[in-house]
């Protein structure tokens, strides 16, 4: 019998810094992932973490990892060449099939860009198949802007809108909450338009209830708690809600069942 609990090892193919305690680690891999979905990221005698896909190629997979705990500060010690252990993937992942033909918005808070990054990157390069697409992303300050290549790649093509949530005098960018620039999406048909949100809980909330003010309906809107991931296979309890498993039904939520959960 399969023990699910047992990793695999993975070569670190490149380390990219993206702040003072960010980094996006590429993983060599190779099998189907969708974005959304996450793995365990795990060091002998540390312990282990899930972490979200933000970037998925045909060989490797990219992990954005913040330094804030034991095993994540034992891993940003690690160089290219090095290994660590992965299991997964974990989750249902957001299907980029639903959004086809639509217009596409995503409003991303902090680190909840690196779990949608994989959507705006398909997004990117197939743009024929929808509508329009429009990227609100906040951050706390200009220091903490994580994928700011990837943000002025995009820009060429699509429309992205980035803010911060403050800003020290002479900042040339918008400043301010998301919630502050949604009525500034113009959208042509609020029936077709879909809708994906991840960042901290309060930053959902109120972005949520934004959209459902502005008109466009609950059932055209997404959500990630990905934040609530533990074991990743409905085990340990950590990331129930109610009655649900978010590592087995989620982490991706449309927001008609989101609604219903309550931590």
């Amino acid at each position: 019998m399969k023990n699910v609990y047992m990793p695999f090892k993975s070569e670190i193919l490149d380390i990219i810094q993206h702040t003072d305690i960010e980094y996006t680690f590429r993983m060599a891999y190779k099998g189907d992932v969708k974005p959304g979905q996450f793995f365990e990221v795990s060091i002998p005698k540390y312990g282990e973490c899930p972490i979200s896909v933000s970037g998925i190629g045909e060989d490797y997979l990219d992990f954005t990892i913040r330094r804030v705990g034991k095993v994540t500060d034992e891993l940003h010690k690690f160089k290219v060449g090095d290994g660590f252990w992965l299991r997964g993937p974990y989750g249902n992942g957001f299907d980029v099939n639903l959004y086809k033909g639509k217009e596409v918005i995503i409003a991303a808070g902090g680190s909840g860009l690196a779990p949608v990054k994989g959507i705006i990157d398909i997004i990117y390069e197939t743009q024929k198949e929808y509508k329009d697409f429009n990227l609100l992303v906040g951050f706390k300050s200009p220091q903490d802007i994580l994928f700011k290549k990837e943000l002025k790649v995009w820009e060429e093509k699509m429309n992205v809108t980035l803010t911060v949530d403050g800003a020290e005098d002479g900042y040339e960018g918008n400043v301010g909450l998301i919630t502050k620039y949604v009525e500034g999406v113009k959208v042509a048909n609020k029936s077709n338009t879909a809708v994906i949100i991840v960042g901290p809980p309060m930053m959902m909330k109120f972005t949520v209830n934004t959209f459902l003010d502005a008109g466009i309906p609950e059932e055209n809107i997404w959500v990630s708690y990905e934040r609530k991931m533990h074991c990743g296979i409905g085990k340990c309890g950590h990331c129930k809600m109610d009655d649900t498993y978010i590592c087995l039904e989620g982490p991706v939520f449309n927001f008609t069942k989101a609604k219903q959960l309550f931590d």
